[in-house]
């Protein structure tokens, strides 16, 4: 069963290791193999990714596309997670999910995972009261 993709004018698609821009039209493809493919809209770059969820997210990615470093990706990624969980532990049922992806090697639906982890994270940084009113 292949996968199928519309893109909007312009909109831009990571398949594998390239990057393709859509032109003028909507366009409809198939993808008739596994590879890994990012919308423009879930793609984070390094400079974006701001808070630890974000880092997180952006190392996920890595993993995603580039499976020749794996290795490196992973150790830091451990490293992460224990940072997030001694600062928030609170965090620990969404890293148990994305933790769980990441060693199936289900990467894509590990990145869906990190976003609601980040979608925590604000929820968490909008209770903090800010220390400089009172």
């Amino acid at each position: 069963m292949s996968l199928k993709i519309r893109l909007k004018p312009h909109e831009k698609v990571l398949i594998g290791h390239a990057v393709l821009r859509n032109g003028d039209k909507t366009s409809e493809f198939h993808i008739e193999n596994k590879i890994a493919i990012l919308r423009e809209k879930d793609i984070m770059k390094e400079e974006d990714a701001s808070t630890p969820g974000e880092r997180l997210y952006f190392l996920i990615q890595l993993m995603y596309i580039d499976g020749d470093n794996l290795v490196k990706y992973h150790h830091t990624y451990w490293e992460q997670v224990k940072q997030i969980v001694s600062a928030a532990a609170s965090t620990r049922q969404y890293l148990e999910e994305i933790s769980s992806l990441i060693l199936e090697q289900d990467y894509y639906h590990a990145l869906k995972a990190a976003r609601r982890l980040m979608e925590y994270e604000k929820c968490l940084v909008s209770r903090i009261p800010d220390p400089t009113e009172g």
